[in-house]
Formats: structure tokens, sequence, C-alpha cells
């Protein structure tokens, strides 16, 4: 990985953060640091520890950026919880923020992904195997997973059809 996460804040507020690498390129986090970091953003939540709106700008090699906003009130409460937690100026505490947004993203976005993960009174129950492919695959170049690597990480996992439902 090559240099430090520079962040600096916009005169509107925003956190602005120049990432020296593109959201693919982000190292994984251990399944337990991600499941921590899931805990601690509920708990942030709860007590409505709102952030201040973030902007990242990842280089990447041929010249180019890739810029995300994380505007979003929940989003931007979660990554304020893992910025004071881990922080955000290092491209670990950028990863597990990433994943963890990405992860909470999949979910809502993949019905196949169901079977591993259960929503209780006392919040949420993730299934080891989307643990480990959340913390190890690689983001897609907007910072999200991609399904299909996803779904074939975990198609051992998956109940028989599940890789073959979408959100129609």
């Amino acid at each position: 990985m090559s240099g430090p996460i520079r962040v600096a804040r916009t005169p509107a507020g925003a956190l602005a953060y120049a990432v020296p690498v593109p959201p693919e390129r982000l190292p994984a986090v251990q399944p337990a640091a991600l499941l921590s970091a899931w805990t601690l953003a509920r708990h942030a939540a709860a007590r409505h520890l709102w952030g201040a709106p973030r902007l990242l700008h990842f280089a990447r090699p041929d010249g180019e950026s890739t810029e995300i906003a994380i505007t979003d009130a929940d989003a931007g409460c979660w990554a304020e919880a893992i910025d004071s937690a881990v922080g955000l100026g290092t491209l670990p505490g950028l990863a597990l923020c990433l994943r963890l947004l990405a992860l909470v993203e999949v979910l809502g976005r993949v019905p196949a992904l169901a079977p591993l993960f259960d929503v209780t009174p006392e919040g949420i129950e993730l299934h080891p195997a989307l643990l480990d492919a959340a913390a190890s695959m690689p983001l897609d170049p907007g910072a999200r997973f991609d399904e299909a690597g996803l779904r074939r990480l975990l198609s051992d996992r998956l109940p028989p059809g599940a890789e073959q439902r979408r959100i129609a």
C-alpha cells in the first residue's frame, strides 16, 4: 500500500479523505474486527451519534479517481463510530468501515443471503462464513461487494436455488 490517507475538513464541514489506493486495493480485515465494528456502530446509532459527511477520493493507477460520499445519516453514524474507535485516516481503518457499510448494503440487496443472517430483538446474528467473506473478499471500484463473487464464495452455505434468486 502506498502513502497515508490525507484528511481535511471542507468549508462545509465535511471530512475529505485523499486515499492513495482504489477501493478494490484496500486490505482485508479480521472477521472478529468486522463483527466488533458492527457492534460499535449499532451502539453509536442507538445513542444517535451522527457524524459529519465524509467525502472519499480514491486514487486510481490510471491517474483517474473514484469519489464516494458518505452522506446518509445512518452510514455517517457508522463511519463516525469506526473513526472514533479505529480511525478512518488509515487504510486498515477505512477498509474496516467500508467493508462494514458494504456488508449492510449487500444484505439488503441480495435476498439469497438471508439464510446467513438473522435479525433478532438483540440485534443481528451473522453466519461466520458471511463474516469471513466480507472480511476478506475485495471491494469493487464503488466500495461494494460483487454479488456474483460473494455468491461463489458462499455457494456451499446457501440453500439450493438461492444462487438463482435476485431482486426483480
